[in-house]
């Protein structure tokens, strides 16, 4: 085990890394993830390696869970969303070998906290795999100088608005089945994210 007075850059620590302490150069959230089914993960930013698996995510995506025209249908919409996304926001993965299953993203508007996105693919449902992207993406966001996250969420998908009232997302508006939330980072969260494992264990991020 490292520690953060103990960097070490060219070995990439154990997955049983529940004890470690983080180094200087750890990104805002340890990458390494282990999934409710005690399945092993990574969440990482998005590169141009992962641009093709990521299309090929949503281009199996169900049709039942797109929402509000989210994420687009047919490989030319898929490619031209995602390379917006990563040309004016940030966006993170999660891999499972050579497989993405998961993203999220958020991007800077012209007024108010940046709009954040998270989809995961249906095979990968139930596992914690949303809520881990969600986390990775307030710690991202908190340590690029942002103060909050918004986002827009239809009032009948309860397992998203659930997961985003327990991290701290507030409804701030209502237009007819959708919801307005917000998420202020002075009340905490985005500092617990962004702990190493070894503290954030204690606090349950």
């Amino acid at each position: 085990m490292r520690t953060r007075m103990e960097p070490d850059t060219t070995t990439a620590c154990a997955w049983n890394h529940g004890e470690c302490e983080g180094t200087p150069f750890c990104p805002p959230r340890c990458p390494r993830f282990v999934d409710k089914h005690g399945h092993s993960l990574l969440v990482v930013p998005l590169t141009d390696e992962f641009v093709d698996p990521l299309v090929e995510m949503y281009r199996d995506y169900a049709s039942e869970h797109r929402s509000m025209g989210l994420p687009p249908i047919g490989d030319s919409e898929i490619r031209r969303w995602i390379d917006r996304l990563h040309a004016k926001g940030q966006n993170v993965v999660a891999v499972d070998g050579d497989r993405v299953i998961g993203h999220a993203g958020f991007v800077a508007g012209d007024d108010g906290p940046p709009e954040f996105l998270v989809y995961v693919h249906q095979d990968a449902h139930g596992r914690g795999i949303g809520t881990e992207l969600t986390k990775h993406a307030i710690a991202f966001a908190a340590d690029s100088g942002y103060d909050g996250l918004s986002l827009h969420v239809r009032d009948d998908n309860e397992a998203a608005v659930t997961v985003y009232r327990r991290l701290g997302f507030e409804t701030v508006k209502r237009e007819g089945n959708e919801l307005a939330m917000v998420l202020d980072f002075e009340k905490g969260i985005a500092e617990e994210v962004r702990l190493a494992p070894a503290d954030r264990a204690v606090v349950g991020v």
